[in-house]
C-alpha cells in the first residue's frame, strides 16, 4: 500500500471509537470489582462504600477527559502525554510521562485480555460446562492455565489484526464494542427499573462476609486506587488524534466525550446495582453477577457475555493503536530504535506492534493470568500520565493566554491537583502489592530513552560532513582470498576478486603440508597470475592466522583499505549449510569492528 494512501486508512468517530475508546469503556467491567475486591475486608456492610468511591472516581474522570480535549485541541500532531510534558515541562519530564504511557499501554494488554479471558471462564461456571471437578463430583474453579492459554491465543490474534492496518482493526472491532454497549445500556436501564421497583435480586445469594479489619480511610484510599483503574484508556484519543479522518482535532475531540460519557454512566450504573445486590467476587465476576440477575441465564445473559469478552479484548487493541505510534514519535525523536518509525505494507508500525505482543505475552505468562496482580501495577503509570498532561497543560495555559485560559487554566490546574494527590495515594496503597515494580521501571525506561538517543547523537556527530576535513576521495584497496581448495567456487570468487582490485593474494591456511603443495599446483594450472601465500598453522586454527597477516599487512600500508573475499557454499536444503565449515561467520565477528577491513562474500549455489 502506498505511503500517500494513509489518508484513506484513517478512522470515521464510529470506528474510533472502538478502536481508541474500548479500553476505557471496558474498565467499566472490572474496575468496580477492584475496589469491592479491598471493602470487603470490612464486611459485607463495607460494600456499599464502593458506589460513593465510584462517584468520586467518575468527577476525578470528568476533569481528566476536559484537560485532554485541550491537548487534542492543542496538539493534533499526536503524541499526547509525551508532547505535551517536553514541550511544557522539559526533556526529562517528557521521558518520564513517555515512560508511564509505555507501560501503561503494556498493562492494558495485559489486564484486558486476562479480563476477557476471565469473561469465558465466568460464563463456564455458570454454564455448568466447567470442566474441572473434585472426586465428590463438585465443580473446581476453572482453571488458571486456561485463562492464560486462552489469553496469549487472543493476544496472538490482536497482534495479527493489527499488522493488517488500522481501518480493517477498526471494521473488525466495531461489532463487538458496539455490541457491548447497547448490552449495558439494556442491563443498567433494567437494572435500574427492577431496582426501583423492588425486583431486583442476586440469582445466587452473596455469602455475608464478617470484617476481618475495620473500616478505616486507609482502606477506603486503597478501594479508591484500585478502582480508579476504570480511568485507565483515557488519554489514549490525545495520542492517535492522526488517526482519525479530517478535521481530526474536532473529531477526535467528541469521540473523547462520547467515550468519557458512556464510561462514567457504565461505571456509576454497575457500582450502583453491585450496591443494591451486595454482591461480592468469586468464581464469577461481578458484572456477570449483574447480568445473571437482570437477564437469568438466558440467550440475552450468554450475548453479554460474549459481548463483555470482545470489548476487553478488543480494549487491549486501544494499546495496538497507540504503543506504536508513541513509540515512532519517541523513535522520530531519538529516543527509540529508529526501526519503530518503520510501516509495513499496510501501513501499520509494525515492530511496535510486535514487540508490544510479545512484551503483554510474557506479563500474562508471568502473572499466571491474575488479573488482580496486574491490576496493582496498573493505576500507577495511568495516574502518571494523567498527572504530566494536565501539569503540562496548565504550563501551556500560563504561557499562552489565549481566549478563555482562565477557565482553562482553572480546570487543568484542578485536574493536575487532583490526579497527582490520587497518584501519590495509588503509589502508596500499591507499593507493597507490586506498584514498586513500576516505581522502578520508570526510571529504567527514561534510562534506556537517554542512552539511545546518546548513540545517535554520537552518531549524527561522527558522520556530520567537515568541510575543512574531508574524507579521501579514493582509497588504496587490497584483496585476500582464504581458500581451502582451488574448485568451481574459489575460482568464481578469484574472478569477482579481479573485477574489484588490482592487488589480490590467495591465502592458504596449511595444517597439512601435502594438501598444501595439491593447492599450489592447482593454482599454477588454474589461476597462475593470482599470488598464493601458504600460512602454515600448527595449532589448526584459521581465524587467528589471518588476523596475523591483516595486521602485517596495515603496518606496511597502514591506510589500505583490506577486502576479504571468500567463496561461500548455498546449500540446497537449510539443514546442510550445518555440514560444512561456517567460517564467514567466525571472521566477520572477528573483523566486524575493524575501520579499514571489509568481507565480501561471493555466493555459490549448490543444487540438490
Amino acid at each position: 500500500m502506498l505511503t500517500a494512501e494513509e489518508v484513506y486508512q484513517r478512522l470515521t468517530k464510529v470506528k474510533a471509537l472502538a478502536v481508541f475508546g474500548s479500553d476505557a469503556i471496558s474498565s467499566s467491567a472490572y474496575a468496580t470489582e477492584a475496589a469491592i475486591v479491598i471493602l470487603i475486608a470490612s464486611g459485607s456492610a463495607a460494600i456499599g462504600v464502593s458506589f460513593y468511591i465510584a462517584i468520586a472516581i467518575a468527577i476525578l474522570l470528568s476533569m481528566v477527559a476536559f484537560s485532554y480535549r485541550q491537548t487534542v485541541h492543542t496538539y493534533p500532531q499526536g503524541g499526547g502525554t509525551y508532547s505535551v510534558s517536553r514541550e511544557n515541562l522539559g526533556q526529562l519530564p517528557g521521558l518520564i510521562a513517555a515512560a508511564a504511557l509505555m507501560i501503561d499501554y503494556i498493562l492494558t494488554v495485559a489486564v484486558s485480555i486476562v479480563a476477557g479471558a476471565m469473561a469465558i471462564t465466568s460464563a463456564l461456571s455458570v454454564s455448568g460446562l466447567n470442566p474441572r471437578f473434585d472426586a465428590m463430583g463438585n465443580a473446581l474453579p476453572v482453571s488458571p492455565g486456561l485463562t492464560v492459554v486462552i489469553s496469549l491465543i487472543f493476544i496472538g490474534i490482536l497482534t495479527v489484526v493489527n499488522l493488517r492496518g488500522i481501518r480493517e482493526s477498526g471494521t473488525i472491532f466495531s461489532l463487538p464494542t458496539y455490541l457491548f454497549i447497547f448490552g449495558m445500556v439494556a442491563m443498567i436501564g433494567i437494572g435500574l427499573v427492577k431496582s426501583f421497583t423492588g425486583t431486583l435480586h442476586p440469582a445466587t445469594p452473596p455469602p455475608i462476609l464478617s470484617a476481618t479489619e475495620p473500616l478505616t480511610l486507609w482502606l477506603v484510599l486503597r478501594a479508591f486506587s484500585a478502582g480508579s483503574v476504570a480511568m485507565s484508556g483515557t488519554e489514549a484519543i490525545s495520542n492517535g488524534v492522526p488517526s482519525f479522518k479530517p478535521p481530526e482535532s474536532k473529531n477526535a475531540a467528541t469521540t473523547l466525550t462520547v467515550m468519557a460519557t458512556l464510561l462514567g454512566v457504565f461505571f456509576l450504573g454497575i457500582s450502583y446495582l453491585a450496591r443494591q445486590m451486595a454482591l461480592v467476587p468469586g468464581n464469577e465476576t461481578i458484572i456477570s453477577q449483574i447480568a445473571v440477575s437482570v437477564f437469568g441465564k438466558n440467550i440475552f445473559y450468554y450475548t453479554f457475555q460474549i459481548a463483555t469478552m470482545g470489548i476487553l479484548i478488543i480494549a487491549g487493541n486501544t494499546a495496538f493503536a497507540d504503543f506504536p505510534r508513541l513509540s515512532s514519535v519517541l523513535a522520530r525523536d531519538g529516543y527509540m530504535p529508529h526501526q519503530f518509525t518503520y510501516r509495513g505494507d499496510r501501513l501499520a508500525f509494525t515492530t511496535g506492534i510486535v514487540a508490544l505482543g510479545a512484551i503483554a505475552a510474557a506479563l500474562v505468562l508471568l502473572f499466571k493470568g491474575n488479573v488482580n496482580n496486574l491490576i496493582h501495577l496498573y493505576a500507577i503509570g495511568v495516574f502518571l500520565a494523567f498527572s504530566m498532561s494536565s501539569t503540562g497543560m496548565t504550563v501551556h495555559w500560563w504561557r499562552t493566554r489565549g481566549k478563555g485560559w482562565k477557565v482553562r487554566i482553572f480546570i487543568n490546574g484542578l485536574a493536575a491537583i487532583l490526579t497527582t494527590s490520587t497518584l501519590i495515594i495509588v503509589a502508596v496503597t500499591k507499593f507493597a502489592l507490586g506498584g514498586w515494580i513500576i516505581i522502578v521501571m520508570v526510571p529504567c525506561f527514561v534510562a534506556a530513552f537517554l542512552l539511545i538517543h546518546r548513540h545517535y547523537d554520537n552518531v549524527a556527530e561522527q558522520l556530520r560532513i567537515s568541510p575543512d576535513q574531508l574524507p579521501q576521495q579514493t582509497i588504496k584497496e587490497f584483496a585476500i582470498l582464504p581458500i581451502d581448495d582451488v574448485n568451481a567456487a574459489s575460482l568464481r570468487a578469484m574472478a569477482f576478486a579481479r573485477t574489484i582490485s588490482s592487488e589480490i593474494v590467495v591465502i592458504n591456511i596449511s595444517i597439512d603440508a601435502e594438501r598444501a603443495a595439491k593447492i599450489k599446483a592447482k593454482m599454477e594450472r588454474y589461476a597462475p597470475d593470482l599470488k598464493l601465500i601458504v600460512i602454515e598453522s600448527p595449532t589448526r586454527a584459521f581465524v587467528q592466522p589471518l588476523m596475523n597477516y591483516v595486521e602485517a599487512v596495515h603496518e606496511q600500508m597502514p591506510n589500505t583499505f583490506v577486502t576479504i573475499i571468500l567463496p561461500e557454499f548455498i546449500t540446497a536444503n537449510w539443514w546442510e549449510r550445518y555440514l560444512h565449515n561456517r567460517t564467514a561467520e567466525g571472521l566477520r565477528r572477528a573483523f566486524e569492528k575493524h575501520a579499514n577491513v571489509t568481507l565480501v562474500m561471493v555466493p555459490y549455489l549448490l543444487t540438490k
